[in-house]
């Protein structure tokens, strides 16, 4: 019985040591979780153990076995160095043995990553061709390729999530409501990076275009004379707009013509023309693939010129009143399309465009504007003044007989100079005095206050005088009746009572008498 029981405690035992030196035993897998297909990884499995050699095993999915190490009291450290291939991804442990313990490691999950290939860029719409205030979507996409991330250009620079007007998602890039200046070119790149080693692929260039809307078109027309014919060459164009864009002509609402703009939104029409004729109404038609617009009406008459010219003179003043300019504007009655020259003391004026220093006349400095319809002296001097006559003909018709206004004298002298000289000198004098509003409510109080003491003292220096004039001085003869004389004698006693009066005048100061 005793035999028994010694046997059972020492089976006990060694249960106890074997199950103490399996908890021991506690072996550590280091190694990478991600790795590049057909690149070299390395796993490294330690385990602490008082005995003199363990066995490393390195398993993938619990059932691979990948790779045996022994190690011994020198070197404990099993080391597993293994090509990537594309079964390489899965679960990796290690298990150490040292007698009859054995202890499993920490588990690391592998995963393959895939660097991306033959990237490029797609669009929603497809081709990136979008309206202003529409919205495009560009994606990044990738042949073959695993946890990817996205790098996009716009005109070659980096498009961050800060960058205004584009929100980047996943591969993604969004854009809504764009407008011109969204077009340009697009690219991006896609990489991955696994233990700070970098893949990438970079797609070819996209080209964005962004079209703007065409605004209403506009209308106009122009004669020619083409051997012994007139014709009309119109105009349809819009100010905005992006080409191509088809452009009809109608005549009184009659198609006649079409022309397709692929450069710009222009296009002319060549229509025959009888002067002094209504040809019809002529407008312009622009049409799209979303857009169909049409112009305003223009009448297809050519007056020719004639009637009467009317010239007029205007003076121009700088704000301190100094003669600067004079203005001479001519209106023609009657002409649609008239060439204006001017005259100067019978003396034709050269064109700005035939301008040159044998032909001018004497004037100082002159321009025009308004198609040479208004003559402006800039500079005036003496020189300047002279008759000025202005007259018209049809400008398609360099033959034409010229209609010609009345003449009108310019007369610019040396006193006018001078008297706006002085006049300017005073405005300056007036400026100078009167610097700011302070010191002129001043000066006006002072003004009003020496008005205001004039007036006092006129008031007392009458009263003052009044009060010391005699009321009752006696008159001649009071009792006698008044006397009649003759005319001469009615003039010498005129006479004489005139010197009277002035003799008492120095004693009395005031003195009434009839005569």
């Amino acid at each position: 019985m005793n035999c028994h029981k010694l046997l059972a405690i020492l089976a006990l035992t060694c249960l106890l040591f074997k199950i103490s030196g399996s908890r021991s035993l506690r072996p550590m897998l280091n190694g990478p979780d991600m790795a590049f297909l057909n690149t070299k990884v390395v796993f490294q499995c330690f385990a602490h153990s008082s005995s003199p050699t363990i066995i490393y095993k390195l398993i993938r999915d619990g059932k691979f076995l990948i790779g045996i190490h022994v190690g011994h009291k020198r070197d404990r450290n099993a080391t597993f160095s293994l090509k990537v291939k594309a079964a390489s991804a899965g679960l990796y442990q290690c298990t150490a043995t040292a007698g009859r313990s054995t202890g499993v490691s920490n588990r690391i999950r592998l995963t393959l990553v895939t660097p991306a290939s033959n990237t490029r860029v797609t669009s929603e719409p497809s081709p990136p061709t979008v309206y202003e205030g529409s919205g495009i979507i560009l994606r990044c996409d990738a042949d073959r390729g695993s946890h990817l991330f996205y790098t996009w250009f716009f005109n070659r620079k980096e498009v961050t999530p800060s960058t205004s007007g584009f929100h980047l998602t996943g591969n993604q890039l969004l854009m809504e409501g764009v407008t011109p200046e969204h077009a340009g070119t697009y690219y991006c790149i896609a990489w991955s990076v696994v233990q700070d080693i970098r893949r990438f692929s970079t797609s070819t260039e996209v080209t964005v275009t962004v079209k703007v809307y065409a605004s209403k078109p506009e209308i106009s027309f122009s004669v020619f004379k083409a051997g012994g014919s007139y014709h009309s060459n119109i105009t349809c164009w819009s100010s905005r707009g992006s080409p191509p864009a088809t452009f009809y002509l109608l005549l009184d609402d009659k198609q006649v013509g079409s022309v397709v703009a692929s450069e710009s939104l222009s296009a002319w029409f060549d229509v025959a023309l009888v002067i002094g004729l209504d040809m019809g109404d002529a407008r312009c038609r622009l049409k799209t693939d979303v857009q169909d617009l049409l112009s305003e009406f223009v009448t297809l008459e050519v007056v020719p010129v004639g009637g009467r010219l009317k010239l007029e003179v205007d003076y121009l003043y700088t704000a301190e009143s100094k003669l600067a300019a004079a203005r001479l504007s001519c209106q023609v009655s009657r002409g649609t399309f008239p060439h204006f020259s001017w005259l100067f003391n019978n003396s034709v004026l050269p064109s700005q465009s035939h301008m040159d220093s044998h032909s001018q006349p004497s004037l100082s400095q002159f321009a025009f504007d308004d198609r040479t319809q208004t003559l402006i002296l800039t500079k005036l001097g003496p020189e300047d003044s002279g008759y000025y006559r202005c007259r018209a003909r049809d400008s398609f018709n360099p033959s034409g007989q010229w209609v010609q206004s009345a003449a009108v004298l310019v007369q610019v002298t040396d006193q006018i100079l001078n008297m706006m000289s002085q006049a300017t000198s005073c405005s300056d004098t007036l400026q100078s005095l009167y610097t700011s509003p302070f010191e002129s409510i001043a000066l006006l109080f002072c003004c009003f206050f020496i008005l205001i003491l004039a007036v006092g003292f006129i008031c007392v220096y009458k009263m003052f005088d009044h009060s010391q004039a005699s009321p009752d001085i006696p008159a001649a003869n009071p009792g006698s009746a008044p006397l009649h004389l003759s005319e001469p004698e009615s003039l010498s006693v005129a006479l004489q009572a005139q010197v009277f009066f002035a003799d008492q005048e120095v004693e009395n100061q005031t003195m009434e008498i009839t005569v």
